[in-house]
């Protein structure tokens, strides 16, 4: 298929890009990567009269990173964060999300803001945003504001974004000391939308016992599922059967959907298995990570 007729522009500056979507209100669309675009054009599910595309756009292709985390910019292409060392250094979830995202064909297009704003419930940047508490900055008519990860996905592939507004960036904090992460999902096929995932985070005291843990889940909500499991696991030391409990608490708030891919039972169980082992990686790395030295403070994020 085709896509519907639309005007298309190009800007060099970003207060260009903004007035053209601002002038095109809700019939305005952002093309960067145009892995999720493309296709949804061709579908003729998106029927934008107006395509603005940024890649002309200076300032956009950046990865700043420092002692409180990583700021991505809007044309920064997932293979691109994936190998940039210092990035995966200061936020190892970062890789271990981006692994899993799609095939490396489409990792080198497609850009890691770009997914964050498509909101699929089972995209694995979203899911890795709000596990760490991240913001998308955002540039409109009205100005900058930034929005905190919480707020940003308020559906299926719904945000906050308003009409005339681009994502700029998204920034991603370091974890706290002594914090593991792990990223697992299941796929019909590698590459393939998972049919659920699991990122979690969990932080060890030098004693070994847990001073806090979370875990977010894709493809088990209509966004990702953030679960707090502090409250079960703080003052243990992430045996397994602990964090088998935990992992079943958090299955238990999930609220999948069937399809023709996977029932709502098999993906709630999904879950509780995959909740389970991501707890247990991150544990394991979180030991490592209490032994080890303390990174240089490379300063704020540029």
């Amino acid at each position: 298929m085709k896509p519907p007729p639309f005007a298309y522009h190009a800007p060099t500056e970003l207060d260009e890009a903004v007035g053209l979507l601002a002038e095109a209100g809700e019939q305005g669309k952002v093309l960067a990567g145009g892995q999720s675009l493309i296709p949804l054009l061709n579908m003729r599910l998106a029927q934008p009269r107006v395509v603005v595309d940024i890649n002309g756009v200076a300032g956009l292709g950046g990865i700043g990173t420092g002692a409180d985390g990583v700021r991505v910019g809007a044309l920064v292409r997932h293979s691109q964060l994936e190998a940039d060392t210092a990035a995966a250094a200061a936020v190892p979830l970062l890789r271990q999300g981006l692994r899993l995202v799609a095939h490396p064909v489409i990792r080198n297009r497609g850009t890691t803001v770009g997914s964050i704003v498509h909101a699929d419930p089972a995209g694995e940047m979203p899911a890795v945003l709000a596990l760490l508490d991240g913001a998308v900055e955002l540039r409109g008519p009205a100005g900058a504001r930034t929005v905190p990860a919480a707020e940003f996905t308020t559906g299926p592939m719904e945000t906050a974004l308003a009409p005339g507004e681009i994502a700029v960036a998204a920034r991603f904090p370091r974890p706290a000391p002594g914090t593991g992460t792990a990223f697992v999902e299941i796929a019909r096929r590698h590459g393939d939308y998972a049919l659920c995932g699991a990122a979690a985070a969990l932080t060890l005291d030098p004693d070994g016992r847990v001073t806090a843990a979370r875990c977010c889940l894709v493809s088990a909500a209509p966004v990702p599922l953030l679960v707090d499991l502090t409250p079960r696991l703080s003052g243990t030391r992430a045996l397994p059967g602990e964090l088998d409990e935990a992992a079943a608490a958090a299955a238990e708030r999930s609220d999948p959907e069937d399809d023709i891919h996977a029932s709502a039972d098999y993906r709630r169980h999904l879950a509780r298995i995959l909740t389970g082992r991501a707890l247990a990686r991150a544990a394991a790395a979180a030991s490592a990570d209490t032994t080890a030295a303390p990174a240089a403070d490379t300063g704020a994020i540029r």
